[in-house]
């Protein structure tokens, strides 16, 4: 069985150095880290590495995490052949023997395979957290709806355990979610036009509909070192055109996830997010401009504003 790691980077060396490192040290056939037109060093960094199985790619500009997971895993397929391919943030990586633990399990009953992803002290990585559509299932439509918000179908810590058994899921994250060929095959790579966040969480649930079979293993362990800072709201986007991207995308994926339920869900939704403004301090109201242009583009499927119109409108001097 060949396995093909997918590692995309953009500006973060240190990280991306400590990732490499651990995903060299597993019984991977590739590793393939696309360089996101990194300005601090990674190229003359990876330049520098001997490892046979180590393929660099770079982009000459910056095409988001979804551009840069699309053109990767296009580029493993075509370049190692493999049976299955893991994919990894710069800032995400495997704990030690999470390779060893996949290649010894049975794969038959999955067609991608998700990890645990922990935080560097061991706890529950929360935006890493698989979940069941509740708007595909009874119980979490019914834990959801009964005051459990988040916690109705999202994955609890029990699934962590290290004896708990494999459970299927409906939305994984790009960190140490292992793909066969078969679900690239069925459903192609991520679409680029998103740029960042989102772009695994509405691949996942592409692939579910297309009957993809994906499985949550806790026994695989992957550590994810991020500095997400959480507000009242939920996770804190800085600099805060991020903002932009992670709320036209969620509200694509929640058309995808709730089906005839999207439009009545809307409005809750916005007013949710309306209120996370004020953990933004005095980026309070730019928040809500780059909300609002996420609202309208979400809402009307739109995919085709620039980066550069994004920055622009969130005051970034260019």
């Amino acid at each position: 069985m060949k396995i093909a790691a997918v590692i995309v980077t953009h500006n973060r060396i240190e990280k991306l150095r400590i990732t490499v490192t651990r995903a060299l040290a597993e019984p991977l056939d590739d590793v393939l880290v696309f360089d996101n037109a990194s300005s601090d060093g990674t190229a003359e960094w990876l330049a520098q590495q001997s490892d046979p199985r180590l393929t660099v790619l770079r982009s000459e500009r910056n095409i988001g995490g979804a551009g840069g997971f699309s053109e990767a895993l296009q580029q493993a397929v075509e370049l190692a052949d493999p049976d299955w391919v893991v994919v990894m943030d710069d800032d995400g990586r495997p704990t030690q023997g999470a390779v060893a633990v996949f290649r010894q399990m049975k794969h038959g009953e999955w067609d991608a395979i998700s990890a645990a992803v922990l935080t560097p002290d061991g706890d529950v990585c929360e935006m890493n957290r698989p979940y069941r559509n509740p708007f595909w299932h009874v119980r979490e439509f019914t834990r959801t709806l009964t005051g459990q918000g988040r916690r109705g179908f999202h994955l609890g810590d029990a699934a962590y355990a290290e004896d708990a058994g494999a459970i299927g899921i409906d939305m994984a994250s790009f960190v140490g979610l292992f793909l066969s060929r078969k679900a690239i095959a069925c459903c192609g790579f991520p679409d680029a036009r998103l740029f960042i966040y989102g772009d695994d969480q509405l691949y996942t649930l592409q692939m579910r509909r297309k009957g993809m079979r994906i499985g949550f293993v806790p026994q695989i362990r992957f550590e994810h070192d991020t500095t997400s800072r959480q507000g009242n709201g939920g996770v804190v986007l800085q600099p805060v055109w991020k903002a932009y991207y992670m709320y036209r995308n969620a509200l694509i994926a929640y058309r995808v996830a709730a089906g005839i339920w999207f439009w009545p869900l809307v409005p809750l939704l916005v007013a949710k997010w309306r209120r996370q403004a004020r953990d933004y301090g005095s980026d309070g109201e730019r928040f809500r401009q780059m909300l609002n242009i996420a609202v309208r583009d979400g809402l009307a499927n739109r995919l085709e504003r620039s980066h550069q119109e994004i920055l622009r409108r969130a005051g970034v001097v260019l």
